[in-house]
């Protein structure tokens, strides 16, 4: 008679290997010279570097240690906190995710260094999530405070990020592909860090370099379908639809190169390597999940709970969840969706979480996210915390720093959007 297989041990303890998942998915995105000298061309001409994003200052810096013998020119911007120090291309800091007067005068800056382009130049853009926010120059007749007023709906009110970037596109006098309209001249290569379910090159950054499949009347139907209110100047520059982007087939794309360089597939995939070399079974449950957090996270610890693992098993997942802000207090999407999960598993022994976003910043407050416990319920009783009120509130920050649960890692410098790791141990 045969003994009966035993549950494999877990070889870390789960918070320090949920930590180090989250640590390698990270890690495997993270912009270098390695990363990026597949994608540049030889060029003996000048080389313009332009761009905007949480990575994009790690962008520019990767592409001066792959050129360190040569003059390389430009300006990026990046959110207060992610800059890299860089040789000869510039970096400005500015305000993410409602744009400030300082990101609209660096986007001047960024699209007049684009319009020095000339015949024998190469432009090499740098676009990572962010950008949207960062290249934040409205339209003529529009002000800064319209678009402020736009986005700041826009992110509360769940909308999905296509939608988010194609009325951005609309109200901008750089993105949807004006920003490679303004260089067209020159040869051009865009280099993108993905953090958009789909990886589609039109709604990274909403899409500056690339062309716009996206419309005015589309733009449109966001605000009326999301009951966002705009200014008058808004609504009046959406009804003219004076100005449309560059569209598929426009000839000035003709001869652009496009590289997508790091994606959310990418850093699951790490992560799972990872999980199975610590002795874990890892399942990719997908790259691009969309919809409310908090019915997200139900909806996964519905799967965690249908399992019944003969060894430790890690559910990978990312994509880019939404808020719909009806509450005031402070919160952000994984650690919305932390919170769900943790009422949701209602103190089931066996199962741990983290949920961060991999910029080390979940949505505008400090913390990339946040982890759970099989005694996260209890703890937060003991200290007085109810769980449901505070999800109710959109207080998911509150409840995690109280508990001392909040995942703080600072600026990553790069963002492939969210990673959610649920570790289900044997019972």
């Amino acid at each position: 008679m045969t003994s009966p297989t035993l549950p494999l041990p877990l070889p870390l303890p789960p918070r320090v290997l949920l930590h180090d998942l989250f640590a390698t998915a990270v890690q495997s995105a993270l912009p270098n010279a390695g990363m990026i000298a597949p994608y540049l061309p030889d060029h003996a001409g000048r080389v313009l570097v332009l761009g905007a994003g949480k990575a994009a200052a790690a962008m520019a810096s990767a592409i001066d240690a792959h050129w360190h013998d040569r003059s390389v020119e430009g300006l990026v911007i990046t959110r207060y906190g992610h800059g890299v120090a860089c040789r000869s291309i510039e970096v400005i800091e500015a305000a993410h995710p409602v744009p400030d007067d300082v990101g609209e005068t660096a986007a001047e800056r960024v699209i007049a260094l684009a319009r020095t382009a000339r015949p024998g130049d190469l432009v090499v853009f740098v676009i990572s999530g962010g950008a949207s926010a960062l290249l934040a120059l409205p339209a003529p007749g529009l002000s800064l405070e319209d678009k402020r007023q736009v986005t700041t709906a826009l992110l509360a009110s769940g909308a999905p990020i296509t939608a988010m970037n194609c009325v951005r596109k609309h109200l901008s006098a750089v993105k949807g592909g004006r920003l490679a309209l303004a260089a067209q001249q020159a040869r051009q290569v865009t280099l993108l860090i993905s953090d958009v379910p789909g990886d589609d090159p039109a709604v990274i950054g909403s899409g500056p370099t690339v062309p716009d499949p996206t419309t005015f009347q589309e733009a449109r139907a966001v605000l009326d379908r999301y009951a966002i209110g705009a200014s008058p100047a808004v609504e009046r520059h959406l009804r003219e639809a004076a100005d449309e982007t560059p569209k598929p087939g426009d000839p000035i794309f003709a001869t652009t190169l496009v590289h997508v360089i790091a994606r959310p597939r990418q850093a699951l995939e790490a992560a799972a390597e990872r999980a199975r070399n610590h002795g874990c079974d890892a399942i990719i449950l997908g790259d691009a999940i969309e919809g409310e957090a908090r019915e997200v996270a139900i909806d996964m610890a519905r799967q965690a709970l249908a399992l019944r693992p003969a060894r430790p098993t890690v559910l990978l997942s990312g994509g880019e969840t939404t808020v719909t802000v009806g509450g005031s207090g402070r919160g952000g999407r994984n650690a919305e969706f932390a919170l769900s999960l943790a009422l949701a598993l209602d103190g089931a022994s066996h199962i741990h979480a983290i949920a961060c976003d991999t910029d080390g910043i979940d949505g505008s407050e400090d913390n990339a996210g946040a982890i759970i416990d099989p005694d996260t319920l209890a703890r937060a009783q003991e200290a007085g915390l109810d769980l449901a009120v505070l999800l109710a509130d959109n207080n998911a920050y509150s409840a995690f720093a109280a508990l001392g649960d909040l995942v703080v890692t600072g600026p990553t410098r790069t963002n492939v959007n969210d990673f959610r790791a649920i570790l289900v141990l044997p019972r």
